[in-house]
């Protein structure tokens, strides 16, 4: 769903005050109000984007984080998402008819949200839940040499992370800290709410001083006193020696950061690039090496580039094709510091044509019983 411009939708400027944005929302909604435009689905609708722009605009943390983040920010969900909540919880009388056009419900004298009673019997009741970031995937492709012996990756991230201005406390450098007048100082908040399913308790999280139980004098400009925002950062990331194509790492707490809360985490999905000669076999490193008939009678001492540099081998006489040799510690590392093996799969290629000469010397190797 495309944001929405909740300044446009109100027909005020970015820098609009409190009390301008107060009388746009009354004009509109006398203007749009159900009552007044009964079967005018384009009025309703009109007045249903005016309560919810209403609804961040006139609180100061939903305004500043629509500011940074746009309408997908947390806590940001309009009207549209909560289905018998009413136009944001705004008691609208004064307008004319009912509250909210019908929208807000009442038993008893006890107002109650049907979205609340709900949330309570699905996880929320007297449990206060700990918020936690996103958590991030990356892909990142590694060359055939440095998945076996390990390497070290900085990548760099867009993300939202802590606030380096004020280190994630919200407050303007230098300035006080005063004791949460919403929340005592405890960071949290108490409900008790009465509806026709009986009373329910709630703990969460308070959202004037986002859990700290201080409150900044003056609020830091490069977060907006939220703690977090999106800026790039570079993450090292440690790749293990040995790791194979399609394994996963994970780094906790390097995911999205969250005000008040903790870190989601990163994973990194490797994909390792092929190598024209070597394969991957467990801690072992496999090769192929095709010899030519002389070679695999006579024997002969080969010089093979691996993965360590040039090493000789000697090729024993008399091998027979398909045979492997085995060459010790060249392989793949692990655990305190041993390595796995090389291994040589020998091929021997016959000639297709032989000269006289030659066939004169394979007769008489013949008459052997060679």
């Amino acid at each position: 769903m495309a944001n929405k411009d909740y300044y446009n939708i109100l027909g005020i400027n970015k820098n609009a005050d409190q009390e301008e944005i107060k009388k746009a929302f009354r004009k509109l909604a006398h203007q749009y109000h159900p009552d007044k435009n009964k079967g005018d689905a384009s009025a309703v609708q009109k007045f249903k984007d005016a309560s919810e722009a209403y609804s961040v605009l006139s609180d100061d943390k939903k305004r500043a984080e629509y500011d940074t983040y746009g309408q997908t920010f947390a806590g940001g969900a309009g009207p549209s998402q909560g289905q018998g909540q009413g136009f944001g919880g705004f008691d609208f009388s004064g307008f004319g008819g009912q509250q909210g056009g019908g929208f807000d419900f009442s038993q008893n004298g006890f107002e109650f949200d049907l979205g609340d009673i709900f949330g309570d019997f699905f996880g929320g009741g007297g449990r206060e839940r700990t918020k936690r970031g996103r958590d991030i995937s990356i892909d990142v492709e590694l060359p055939f040499s440095e998945a076996i012996f390990g390497t070290e990756r900085k990548i760099l991230l867009t993300k939202t992370s802590v606030c380096s201005d004020c280190g994630g406390n919200g407050a303007k450098k230098g300035t006080e800290m005063h004791t949460c007048s919403k929340c005592n100082g405890k960071g949290k908040v108490h409900e008790t709410k009465r509806s026709l399913l009986g009373t329910f308790s709630t703990v969460r999280t308070c959202d004037d001083c986002q859990g700290k139980g201080k409150t900044p004098k003056e609020r830091c400009h490069g977060c907006h006193g939220l703690g977090v925002r999106k800026k790039e950062e570079e993450v090292s990331v440690s790749i293990p020696a040995g790791i194979n194509d399609g394994e996963m790492i994970r780094l906790s707490g390097a995911g999205e950061a969250v005000s008040s809360g903790t870190a989601g985490d990163l994973y990194i999905k490797v994909h390792v690039k092929r190598h024209p000669i070597f394969r991957k076999e467990g801690a072992d490193l496999t090769t192929d090496l095709t010899l030519k008939l002389s070679s695999a009678l006579l024997g002969e001492e080969y010089t093979m580039q691996t993965l360590d540099g040039e090493i000789k081998v000697k090729i024993p006489e008399g091998v027979s094709h398909g045979e492997v040799l085995r060459v010790k510690g060249k392989g793949v590392p692990f655990e305190k510091g041993r390595r796995g093996d090389l291994l040589i799969h020998l091929s021997v290629k016959l000639p297709h044509k032989l000269s006289k000469e030659a066939r004169k010397h394979i007769e008489e190797l013949k008459k052997e019983g060679i």
